[in-house]
């Protein structure tokens, strides 16, 4: 296996040994995730660090190789969304300062637990992020489907209190239509920021927040979010290779599989509706959720503070893989599942008649 020269006091990871069966693994979790993204704007980033990981790519090397990956696709995504006038640029430059504050922080920690704990805390840190982020977000997509909007009028109401906290300076942007003290964008930001470089993607939670607690649209929310992007995307893939947790290979091998996939779940956003959209979603979240919550027990033993055999670890990873993979998959099968049936009632519609 080959790695890299650690920098003074650092500790060497090392790159796994990439066979044709890996590779194709995952270059699978790529195209996987590019459906995901696709079809749900997210999603995707959810499978791919865990996925990673359960390759058995040390979990710091995923993420900074899964920065680095999503870094390319924010450039693609966010182009797109500017064209539309989706984009605050003036809001997003401003963020930028909190965004690469909090991903500076969060690779200065990755790297510190990694260098001075071992692989195990490592691997330990970052699923315990996944698990309290992914658990939180389970819960208010699954209080959303049992309400089915009802409670849509909360997020105005919390915005406009926002809105109404006056600490200055306070700045209106223009695209996002909105009037804030800047300290709440910039908060935003770090948190976004900070996940980002802790887990390889923050931008479920920062579009939320630009929207329930800032009182932005959806689209420019979403527009703004993929340009912030670029640039968190650009700073952790810097910081990252600096470091050598960056495999350029794996980083090609996600993209050959998500641009493909991407493009496929795109055009099922035009034919599934969005309730599906959002049980799929739940669905790949809370299995990935479950997946990291399996593999706690294993790094626990590795770090040597349980007693556990090998064996017991080895079902762990494999239950592990079963829930990631089997998740997304099972999402991906519904949203395929509906298009099927949607192309099949076009296909028995009587043609129109022009006579």
């Amino acid at each position: 296996m080959g790695g890299f020269v650690p920098p003074p006091g650092g500790m060497s990871v090392e790159f796994m040994d990439l066979t044709l069966e890996t590779a194709l693994a995952v270059a699978l979790l790529g195209f996987i995730g590019g459906i995901l993204s696709g079809f749900l704007g997210s999603g995707g980033a959810f499978i791919m660090t865990p996925g990673m990981m359960n390759l058995g790519v040390p979990g710091i090397l995923a993420v900074g190789s899964n920065i680095t990956h999503k870094f390319g696709k924010a450039i693609v995504g966010s182009r797109s969304h500017g064209e539309l006038g989706h984009v605050d640029k003036k809001l997003a430059i401003m963020m930028v300062v909190g965004l690469l504050t909090g991903v500076q922080v969060a690779v200065k920690v990755n790297s510190q637990i990694f260098e001075s704990m071992g692989r195990a805390a490592s691997n330990l840190y970052i699923s315990l992020i996944f698990i309290i982020v992914l658990t939180a977000i389970t819960a208010v997509i699954l209080r959303d489907l049992r309400q089915a909007g009802q409670d849509e009028e909360r997020s105005p109401e919390l915005a406009a209190k926002i809105q109404r906290v006056r600490i200055p300076p306070v700045v209106h942007f223009d695209v996002a239509g909105i009037t804030v003290s800047v300290w709440f964008p910039l908060a935003v930001a770090f948190a976004t920021g900070y996940l980002a470089g802790t887990i390889g993607v923050g931008g479920f939670i920062g579009v939320p927040a630009m929207i329930y607690l800032l009182g932005i649209s959806t689209r420019v929310a979403a527009g703004t979010e993929l340009f912030l992007a670029i640039f968190s995307g650009a700073w952790g893939a810097i910081n990252y290779a600096l470091r050598g947790y960056v495999d350029l290979r794996l980083v090609v091998l996600l993209y050959l599989g998500s641009l493909v996939g991407v493009q496929l779940g795109a055009i099922a956003t035009e034919i599934v509706e969005q309730r599906v959209a959002k049980v799929a979603l739940v669905t790949v979240i809370a299995t990935s959720d479950l997946g990291r919550v399996v593999m706690i027990p294993e790094y626990l033993r590795e770090m040597g503070y349980i007693q556990m055999g090998e064996g017991v670890g080895h079902l762990l990873s494999m239950t592990s893989t079963a829930l990631l993979f089997g998740g997304a998959l099972m999402a991906i099968g519904v949203i395929f599942k509906k298009v099927r049936e949607a192309a099949a009632v076009e296909k028995e519609s009587p043609a129109p008649s022009y006579r």
